[in-house]
């Protein structure tokens, strides 16, 4: 499952969504605004823009982690629009029989969306 919000991210309604039926691990990661000195400034907040393919692209890597892993499910989130600090920007979650899988699938998870091209990223700095 895959999800494009405007809205907060909350672990605990993502843990109640994913299957979990026969998974003794499940695992979670997630990506949150930090505070970064640029030449700009203190970052006080980024903005996320999704293109049109955003949520193509995020089923891809769903698939492709279902693929690649021994996993009972995977769910991805992504932030769009104005996300402040401390905020979750995005969340991987993955349930598997065996922890292993549970890790590596969170793991190339978090690399792919660090990695996706239909979004575009600003950091506004104080």
């Amino acid at each position: 499952m895959v999800r494009i919000t405007e809205e907060e991210i909350s672990p605990e309604t993502i843990y109640r969504e994913l299957g979990t039926s026969g998974a003794g691990s499940v695992v979670f990661h997630y990506s949150v605004v930090k505070p970064q000195e640029t030449a700009g400034g203190t970052t006080c907040h980024v903005e996320f823009r999704m293109t049109e393919e955003a949520e193509e692209e995020l089923q891809q890597i769903a698939e492709d982690l279902k693929g690649s892993y021994v996993l009972r499910d995977v769910l991805l989130v992504r932030r769009s629009g104005r996300v402040p600090l401390g905020e979750i920007i995005s969340l991987v979650a993955a349930s598997s029989p065996n922890s292993e899988d549970a890790f590596e699938a969170c793991k190339a998870g978090i690399i792919r969306l660090k990695k996706m091209k239909s979004v575009e990223k600003k950091e506004v700095c104080s």
